[in-house]
């Protein structure tokens, strides 16, 4: 219970952080966001973690894994500057753990029986139901969130490997210190948008969100350290509640009716995938064990 609790906090700052970047977007731009990002991330990193476990051992993994992570906050900063909706763009990104049981074979070589494949295929259907041809989600950007959504289960695929070796704080601590020379490498194709010291209020803004994502990636750190992922997985689907309420409340967005049933259907596939991983695994775990009583006796 402590760890959902936990998980959920840190849904709920991240989404807050995501509100915070897409208001402060026309003001600022993308490259200047990213490197507030960054900055204030790493401090916040910093400090929760003491200094402790920031140190990074698979060096060239976690590098590559940063930079792409660095590449799907473009796709969705972009999108957000060009005034996609904040639980639009959390409906598309849902197709992430279908796409993370697809990249699941090759990467990691595990088995996906009928029942995840049939699942998987029904939860891709939701995603075109999300887009529905001719409404109000058709449009490039969403073409781009879901090029960034499938970089984003490759990069969560990453982090299993990377846990084996590294803490999650250095994990978290180098995405976030990425983003800093990836946005001024990026301020040519995306130059401020206003002064260099941005209004108070929009400064307010860039420091919530760097802190916010500093403090969200160490809550995540903490809950997957005290609780098992099939736990905690189903509450990621909770940003789009977050997001359908902030988009409410700061933009009256209002979500179409395609747009809700295409994300009940993407949820459901998600977590029916979840639970025949679990399934799985309970069947692992027996199987091992009557191997080794077989052994022994």
């Amino acid at each position: 219970m402590k760890g959902i609790a936990i998980i959920a906090l840190g849904y709920g700052v991240i989404s807050g952080a995501d509100a915070a970047v897409k208001w402060a977007l026309p003001e600022v731009g993308v490259a200047v966001a990213m490197i507030w990002r960054g900055v204030f991330g790493m401090i916040a990193i910093a400090i929760l973690s003491r200094g402790r476990g920031l140190v990074p051992v698979r060096r060239p993994l976690l590098a590559l894994r940063s930079i792409l992570h660095c590449a799907v906050t473009v796709a969705f900063y972009l999108a957000w500057f060009r005034g996609f909706p904040l639980g639009g763009s959390y409906a598309v990104n849902a197709a992430a753990p279908l796409m993370m049981t697809l990249l699941a074979i090759p990467l990691l070589g595990e088995k996906v029986g009928w029942r995840r494949w049939t699942s998987t295929c029904v939860g891709f259907v939701g995603v075109m139901v999300i887009l529905q041809p001719g409404g109000e989600l058709w449009r490039w950007e969403a073409g781009m969130l879901l090029a960034g959504a499938a970089l984003l289960a490759l990069t969560r695929i990453w982090t299993r490997v990377l846990a084996r070796t590294d803490t999650p704080q250095a994990i978290a601590f180098a995405l976030l210190a990425a983003h800093v020379p990836t946005g001024f490498l990026l301020l040519p194709v995306f130059p401020p948008l206003g002064p260099v010291i941005p209004a108070w209020d929009i400064a307010l803004c860039l420091g919530f969100l760097g802190l916010a994502n500093g403090c969200a990636h160490f809550l995540f750190a903490r809950a997957f350290a005290i609780a098992p992922v099939s736990a905690l997985a189903p509450y990621e689907y909770t940003t789009l509640l977050w997001g359908g309420m902030l988009g409410f409340l700061l933009w009256a967005e209002v979500p179409a009716l395609n747009t809700l049933i295409g994300a009940l259907i993407v949820m459901a596939a998600g977590l029916y995938n979840l639970h025949r991983e679990h399934v799985r695994k309970r069947e692992a775990e027996a199987a091992a064990r009557n191997a080794a009583y077989g052994t022994v006796t």
